[in-house]
């Protein structure tokens, strides 16, 4: 590449730096939303990571049953090892110490208030006994360790939020009951909290009020002798206790396990967020398209002059790809320290909900400002390269003569034709997807037709702009007379800038509008189920999914008021139909009251005969699968308990999605096949009032039963219903603050496009100025040019969008959620907001080209 060609991609990039800096915010906001999201995912790996590394003992030992020592939350408390265990592991060669350990995390932490001290982030309560292991990773800033049943200790984090301090009392509410105590002490993370509430009993203590056991354990924590590595403890520790009797894990297997189920967590939201930077850079992509189509149009008699003292086609195309080079390292670059500051500023936000990451452990791999400069770059280059190559193209005599690049009309018709065949195509998948039987297949055409329809619309823009843009005109500027009309002619004056610039927003809506008709109609089709199925008039239960404990529903079987309340449990079993296939799954383990609380169809027999000694029922799908009739015999071998043989007395249709497919036998049937210790507590309760009985009553004597109990929420119908709609909203509303970021790139675009078209039409402007036009009229009429442009992507986004929401909808069906809702005060909220947007980007365009001096403009080239 010559040093000319360089000199002059340089001058160029100088001499419209104004221009080059909207495209360039565009490439920084997406290379910072990737560059961010990679450096706050690899910041919160270290962070547990260390965390991991630091409480892991040289050797855990833990009951065979449980999944890394973690809960049996559905029984409401961990499985547990003998402490005779303690003493074995200690006599085992090359161990210096064995000290047992208790962990709980369904446990209920309350003030004197009854408020709960529990984090708010879905992080667990932790109760535990404090040992030398803690040590590890905490240390105690205030007081002293608990040394009796009435003495406990938190940690600084949950001290500072609720405003704990030593003296204050607390309850803890467990399977085996209430434990009151007071702090005596404050221990600090010496490593980073994961924003769990922790607290802390003496050893005994914790085994009585956790485990209801003086002599038992969660796991043993081992330490190694000096020179006795891991492995090698770990060997000599199975030959003391039994190689398969304890689970036994060194501290790197423990820590790998515990970064695994986190990592796991961490992932979904890498890839998420990853997901919208990918839309923020599609419509970036279209803005920098229309920033060098224009450059590139305005500078036609330039690149004829360069054309005609001997430059080629190729120099010519090199110097504009230089261009955009030059714009994305700078973009990238600039993207790359935002995404850091962006890191940061996340980190600062989960520390203000609960969850403390500090600088220190921010990590940076090389990859990620690699990936971040590479990404920007490409995807500049390649937006540019259309431009590029069509002023390589520009004959010399035709750059002379002409202020601007001829348009293509063969091009543009092949365009035209392109646009129809892939939105046809696209629609015929959309049309599969709505008339598919099974969701897996739907799915797949939906993608499909989701993918070719946005290509299509994108492709078919400039020809659908001439059309659409003279119907909205036709309502939103003929009212501003002359005005109107040139705004309108200027819209349409280059269809296919207008198509690209409309495109960037049609995007970013065409999502907000599926996902709103989607989240609609399942917060719709779950009322409508809720309506029609559920009989029950209260819903108890806990939205942290701890188990609802046996003091907190005797309390509400007690209310004066309720007729029933039924208990739901689930039981994990080995099913085995009568075809001989086998499964593991869960059977609905519940009260006879449940066929009346819960109003399920049913394919063949009576709800209520599953409830009957030796039965049980089955879901429509599950029978017709595997040939069931009623009659037919089920063997069912309970995890932990006895194997017997049930009768199929009942088959529910699984066409609602309330329950669908599950299988139900009574609560006496789990509790005759199941050991006491064994049997998993409810996780739900439902409770009816008695007729006659006021509901205002009846619902206020349920809240005040479980009054005592804040971890359970009670809700009615009604309350239910507002629930589902707010947990719907509160996603969306996440979602819509990530697809902000395409959005302001979009706006970006349309200030971009209307800047470049004002400098385009300077002598234009300048010639109306001339004639009559007033400052005021030339500002309004970029301002309604920039809105008719806004409101032609919000109506091809929002149209398009509710296509696939709908058609999303279908599909949604097959899984029971059948009605199908349009939110319609969303769709004009957010059709008005475009024009505001337009609005908006068009104050800084139109200021400028109201300060044009008249003669300067008229007598520019």
């Amino acid at each position: 590449m010559s040093n000319t060609v360089l000199k002059t991609s340089r001058r160029n990039f100088v001499a419209h730096k104004g221009r080059m800096a909207l495209s360039a915010v565009a490439v920084l906001l997406s290379v910072a939303f990737v560059c961010g999201t990679l450096v706050f995912t690899d910041t919160m790996n270290t962070t547990f990571d260390k965390l991991f590394a630091v409480t892991s003992s040289d050797v855990t030992v833990s009951p065979k049953d449980a999944e890394g020592g973690d809960e049996a939350p559905d029984r409401g408390k961990p499985e547990m090892l003998a402490g005779s265990v303690v003493e074995q592991v200690g006599k085992a060669e090359g161990v210096k110490s064995a000290e047992g350990g208790v962990v709980s995390t369904a446990v209920t932490v309350v003030n004197a208030k009854n408020e709960n001290m529990g984090s708010t982030t879905g992080a667990p309560t932790i109760a535990g006994n404090w040992s030398d292991n803690e040590l590890k990773s905490m240390k105690i800033t205030s007081g002293r360790a608990p040394r009796g049943p009435t003495e406990m200790m938190v940690d600084a984090d949950t001290a500072k939020k609720h405003g704990l301090k030593l003296g204050d009392e607390l309850r803890t509410i467990a399977v085996t009951g209430d434990t009151r105590a007071t702090i005596t002490g404050i221990a600090t993370f010496t490593v980073t909290n994961p924003g769990a509430a922790i607290v802390y009993f003496d050893t005994a203590t914790a085994q009585r009020a956790l485990l209801g056991s003086p002599d038992s354990f969660t796991h043993v924590n081992v330490t190694a002798e000096d020179g006795v590595s891991d492995e090698q403890l770990k060997a000599n520790v199975a030959k003391a206790v039994g190689a398969d009797t304890y689970t036994l894990q060194t501290a790197k297997e423990a820590a790998d396990e515990n970064r695994k189920d986190v990592g796991a967590f961490l992932d979904v939201m890498k890839y998420v967020m990853l997901g919208f930077a990918g839309i923020a850079f599609l419509v970036g992509i279209f803005l920098i398209f229309n920033t060098f189509s224009m450059l590139v149009a305005q500078r036609t008699r330039e690149i004829g002059l360069m054309r005609a003292i001997g430059a080629d086609s190729g120099q010519v195309l090199q110097s504009v790809v230089v261009e955009a080079l030059l714009l994305g390292v700078v973009g990238s670059v600039l993207g790359v320290a935002a995404g850091v500051g962006l890191a940061v500023g996340l980190m600062a936000l989960m520390g203000q909900m609960g969850m403390h990451l500090s600088t220190d452990d921010l990590t940076i791999a090389w990859t990620t400002p690699v990936a971040g400069i590479v990404l920007g770059v490409i995807v500049t280059v390649v937006s540019a390269f259309v431009p590029a190559r069509r002023a390589g193209k520009v004959s010399p005599m035709a750059a002379l003569r002409e202020s601007g690049t001829p348009g293509d009309k063969k091009a543009g018709r092949v365009r035209a034709v392109l646009g129809l065949v892939l939105t046809a195509v696209g629609g015929g998948a959309l049309y599969l997807a709505a008339a598919a039987e099974k969701a897996a297949a739907g799915s797949l055409w939906l993608g499909l037709g989701v993918v070719l329809t946005l290509i299509g619309f994108i492709v078919i823009g400039p020809l659908l702009a001439a059309g659409v843009v003279r119907v909205l005109s036709g309502v939103v500027l003929r009212p501003f007379g002359s005005v109107g009309r040139l705004a309108e002619r200027n819209a349409l004056r280059n269809p296919r800038r207008t198509g690209a610039t409309a495109a960037a927003l049609m995007i970013g809506l065409a999502l907000v509008a599926c996902l709103s008709v989607v989240g609609s109609s399942m917060v719709a089709s779950a009322t409508d189920e809720l309506d029609k199925s559920v009989g029950a008039d209260y819903i108890v239960a806990s939205e942290a999914r701890q188990p609802v404990l046996p003091q907190a529903e005797q309390a509400l079987r007690a209310t004066a008021g309720l007729d029933h309340v039924t208990a739901y449990r689930l039981v994990d079993v080995k099913l085995t139909a009568p075809d001989g296939t086998t499964e593991e799954t869960g059977l609905g383990a519940t009260d006879p009251t449940y066929a009346k609380d819960i109003r399920r169809k049913m394919t063949a027999g009576e709800h209520a005969a599953a409830y009957g000694a030796g039965s049980m029922s089955v879901g429509s799908l599950y029978a017709t699968a595997h040939g069931i009739e009623l009659g037919d015999e089920m063997t069912v071998a309970f995890t932990g308990g006895s194997t017997v043989t049930l009768k199929v007395a009942a088959i529910t249709s699984d066409e609602g999605n309330l329950d669908k497919g599950m299988k139900y036998i009574s609560t006496e049937t789990a509790r005759a096949n199941l050991p006491a210790d064994r049997m998993p507590l409810p996780f739900m309760l439902l409770a009816t009032a008695k007729d006659g009985q006021s509901d205002a009553a009846a619902y206020q004597s349920v809240k005040e039963a479980m009054g005592d109990y804040p971890q359970y929420v009670v809700r009615d119908q009604a309350d239910y219903k507002q629930a589902l709609k707010d947990q719907v909203g509160q996603l969306l509303n996440m979602v819509y603050g990530l697809l902000g970021l395409a959005i302001v790139v979009a706006v970006l675009g349309v200030v971009n496009t209307l800047a470049l078209s004002v400098v385009e039409r300077t002598r234009e402007i300048g010639l109306m100025r001339a004639i009559g036009l007033s400052r005021r009229q030339l500002r309004r009429m970029i301002r309604l040019e920039s809105v008719v442009i806004a409101l032609f992507g919000a109506l091809l986004g929002l149209g398009l969008g509710m296509g696939w929401g709908a058609t999303a909808q279908q599909l949604l069906a097959l899984e029971g959620l059948k009605v199908l809702e349009i939110p319609w005060s969303t769709i004009i909220g957010v059709f008005a907001a475009s024009a505001f947007v337009g609005l908006f980007a068009a104050l800084v365009p139109a200021f400028r080209a109201g300060r044009m001096n008249v003669l300067n403009a008229i007598a520019s080239e």
